[in-house]
């Protein structure tokens, strides 16, 4: 039976035999996590998803959100599943029970995660922004604000999102206007006016809370004087009950290149002077508060781009099995006759698929791992320990955001190539998919901003000993390659580039503390890049030297023929096979373009900072 969303068995592969992550039910917080009931997870998380998500993208891209009177209708088929969603307990998959969570590792999670934004991942951003709203409050929130909202949310009865953006704050937090004034009960008077909210009016719940961004009066400029308060729409009383509707009105929603099934919305708060909130967290922190959370929505963001990909690829892959177009180019020319064939046997085409493959693959084993190190932070009674596992999330954060979106847009791309004509009219997936996929390059912190915190940040963070720490993980993989027959080229050509690699960081470093400070900058997204070159080609490369005693037991046979048979004839053969050669595709013919790229980076020419406005010509 053909994949569609997500490979199944390269998601088990990635969970069991590259993280083995059966290792995390050693310890008491995950001991109910075994491989049986992570298999039952993902296996429902695929069904839930197939039957009955999947058909609700397409009618919810035609459909849409409907805006009218200062309400926003969602498409009617997201009801069904929405309670579905709920009674599964999938919104807040790793949070505690006693708070309507089911407490699982993040990176079990995530492989849920992977289906549910595959399949529609406009209508996933609800509940995936009320867990995110809902973390602030676990995080930052009282024992009363817990009590009030966070079971609700969790548990998806209420809603919730995040109110940052402003018409002229945009990247720029800092610059924002909107005001909250201390009344003389606790609570602030709220006034100012948000913009690309997503997720911020709609149907799915009769309550949404939203985190709101705001300067206190007199605080000080910029985002050191931002303060984070919780906003209901509608207000709910120490006893739980109702109030009166909280002056957070939406005056419209955004018409947009894709996610038509997410409603985009701008609000007013305290239009009418009533608008009321709480503070969450400390007075003048709410930009640190924020902070806290930014690498799990950035993470999220990454699964929703590379969840594009991997359901373009498989549309593709099985769309290049069936379809006949021309002709063998060997056969056709010693017979002219001879019949057309499928296209995934032309060349070009199957450069393509092992192109996006390659891709697909290393992005998911990248994304997991961010999560199996959130796991361990979690398990580890080491401070060293957290400390280390930490600062490599921090340090993967803008590649699993940035570079994954990225190359996610391209898979995308090249989803509709193989398709041809067909790929491109809207009877067919792959348009859509794009579309969707655009985005992720954009919220949550533009590409290029996850380059400059790449470079300006995280190359120094712990005195350097993150990105080490890093490094030093990719040496390891190196190393067991090297023993590995097969393998040993591969692992030296790897070898290289994190040498160069380190060349790089350290010389870029260098240069963003200087007077040239603009000229590594101009490069910061070039450097990104080919770090995400690097750990990709490292992902591929741990994939393969795990595959490849395995395949050695199933073949055995030095004999190309003879291996070539076993393979077709044997399924978990054909798919070790595959891993070596995404990792020799990748190391062989991707990245020596990106030890050209490094060259560019270590040169960091002038041109861009020193080129002039009126030089642009217009």
């Amino acid at each position: 039976m053909a994949q569609i969303i997500a490979d199944r068995r390269d998601i088990d592969f990635v969970l069991y035999e590259q993280l083995n992550i059966e290792q995390l039910s050693k310890h008491e917080r995950f001991a109910e996590f075994n491989k049986k009931t992570v298999d039952m997870v993902v296996t429902e998380a695929r069904n839930l998803a197939i039957k009955e998500i999947l058909p609700t993208r397409k009618i919810g891209d035609e459909e849409g959100c409907r805006f009218e009177g200062g309400k926003v209708t969602v498409p009617e088929s997201f009801h069904k599943v929405y309670e579905l969603f709920r009674e599964g307990e999938w919104v807040a998959m790793t949070e505690a029970a006693e708070w309507g969570g089911q407490g699982m590792p993040v990176s079990v999670a995530l492989a849920a995660g992977e289906y549910f934004n595959g399949a529609n991942y406009a209508f996933v951003m609800y509940p995936g922004l009320t867990l995110g709203a809902g973390k602030l409050v676990e995080t930052f929130g009282t024992e009363k604000q817990k009590k009030l909202y966070l079971k609700k949310m969790y548990t998806g009865e209420w809603g919730g999102t995040m109110l940052l953006t402003e018409p002229q704050a945009g990247s720029d937090v800092g610059a924002l206007t909107t005001v909250a004034v201390k009344n003389d009960d606790g609570t602030y008077s709220i006034t100012g006016n948000k913009i690309f909210i997503s997720s911020g009016e709609h149907d799915l719940v009769e309550n949404i809370i939203h985190p709101v961004l705001a300067r206190i009066e007199g605080a000080p400029a910029g985002t050191k004087g931002i303060s984070l308060f919780l906003v209901p729409k509608i207000w709910v009383n120490d006893d739980g009950s109702f109030g009166e509707f909280n002056d957070v009105v939406c005056t419209g929603i955004e018409e947009k290149m894709g996610i038509h099934g997410n409603a985009t919305c701008s609000l007013t708060l305290g239009g009418k002077g009533k608008c009321r909130g709480t503070l969450l967290g400390q007075e003048n922190k709410g930009m640190s508060a924020m902070f806290l959370m930014m690498n799990e929505a950035r993470l999220l963001v990454g699964m929703q781009g590379f969840s594009c990909a991997s359901a373009s690829y498989l549309n593709a892959l099985n769309y290049a099995r069936e379809r006949v177009q021309g002709k063998n180019l060997l056969l056709q020319m010693s017979d002219p006759t001879s019949p057309s064939v499928r296209i995934i046997e032309h060349p070009d085409v199957k450069r393509q698929l092992l192109t996006m493959k390659a891709y697909i693959e290393g992005m998911r084993s990248l994304l997991y791992y961010v999560g199996f190190c959130e796991d361990k932070v979690k398990i580890t009674d080491s401070a060293e320990e957290k400390v280390k596992y930490q600062g490599m999330i921090d340090v993967l954060i803008p590649l699993a955001k940035g570079y994954v979106t990225d190359r996610a847009f391209d898979v995308c791309s090249q989803g509709i190539q193989v398709y041809g004509g067909y790929g491109y009219i809207r009877e067919y997936p792959q348009e859509q998919l794009l579309r969707d996929c655009r985005i992720t390059m954009i919220y949550e912190g533009s590409n290029g901003i996850q380059a400059m915190d790449l470079l300006g940040r995280k190359l120094r963070l712990n005195g350097g000993k993150a990105v080490m720490d890093l490094l030093g993980e990719a040496q390891k993989t190196i190393a067991v390659a090297k023993e590995i027959d097969g393998l040993g080229d591969l692992a030296t050509r790897l070898e290289n580039a994190v040498g160069k690699l380190s060349d790089v960081g350290i010389r870029m470093g260098k240069t963003a503390m200087s007077f040239k400070a603009m000229n590594a900058f101009a490069f910061a997204y070039p450097f990104m890049e080919v770090c995400g070159d690097v750990v990709m080609a490292w992902m591929l490369l741990w994939r393969a030297a795990v595959a490849a005693p395995k395949l050695e037991k199933l073949v055995g046979s030095n004999d190309f023929w003879e291996r070539r048979a076993e393979i077709e004839k044997n399924k978990n053969a054909a798919f070790y096979e595959g891993q070596l050669k995404s990792a020799e595709f990748f190391i062989h013919s991707i990245l020596p373009i990106t030890m050209g790229k490094m060259e560019a980076v270590m040169d960091s020419n002038s041109a861009v900072v020193d080129i002039l406005d009126a030089s642009f010509g217009g």
